[in-house]
């Protein structure tokens, strides 16, 4: 059925109008693509761990991000942009040598919860570009017992007599307190 004179004349103003805005998209300046700030921090992990979390965490947990050329075409260049800045303002493997290990350890717990829920990484990076940062469930488990390796509740646990007894001699002090204002009463 060939197309009327109306119609084809509608799909060319469409095919020019859509040809047009992708080629102004090009010109919308995006910050932060092909550059890496310099920081960098060397994490101290076996080598299978640091295998995994090259091909599926660094890209946006890291300043070493590997900047194909799709992320210097619109729309792609946004989201990839989105994305990386997104990752980095919620973990930045890079900057761990300016926190302390409390902290390292706080965001190993939270990115080993996000890894075994399966939020991380977003099904979005891996398909259809990144097939390779697909986690097995032996590589969630690899990451999860290195990640978890110095759990804090750990530290929590030996502190726990400590603090048990302070709360246990505090208690006393306010029982006796409250021992006192009712002999006073008397």
């Amino acid at each position: 059925m060939p197309l009327s004179p109306r119609v084809k004349k509608v799909l060319r103003i469409a095919v020019i109008a859509g040809v047009v805005a992708f080629g102004a998209a090009q010109l919308i300046p995006v910050e932060g693509i092909k550059s890496n700030p310099p920081e960098r921090f060397k994490l101290d992990a076996p080598p299978e761990v640091t295998a995994i979390m090259q091909r599926a965490c660094f890209d946006c947990h890291t300043n070493e991000t590997a900047w194909p050329l799709y992320s210097r075409i619109a729309p792609g260049s946004w989201l990839m942009a989105r994305d990386v800045t997104k990752g980095r303002s919620h973990l930045n493997l890079s900057k761990w040598g300016e926190v302390d290990e409390e902290e390292r350890q706080l965001d190993m717990e939270n990115a080993a919860e996000q890894v075994e829920s399966g939020a991380m990484p977003p099904w979005f990076y891996i398909y259809p570009m990144h097939l390779g940062a697909r986690l097995s469930d032996a590589d969630k488990a690899t990451l999860k017992a290195w990640m978890l390796k110095h759990k804090s509740g750990d530290k929590a646990a030996e502190k726990a007599p400590e603090k048990s007894k302070a709360e246990a001699e505090t208690k006393t002090e306010e029982k006796a307190a409250e021992k006192a204002k009712g002999e006073d009463k008397k």
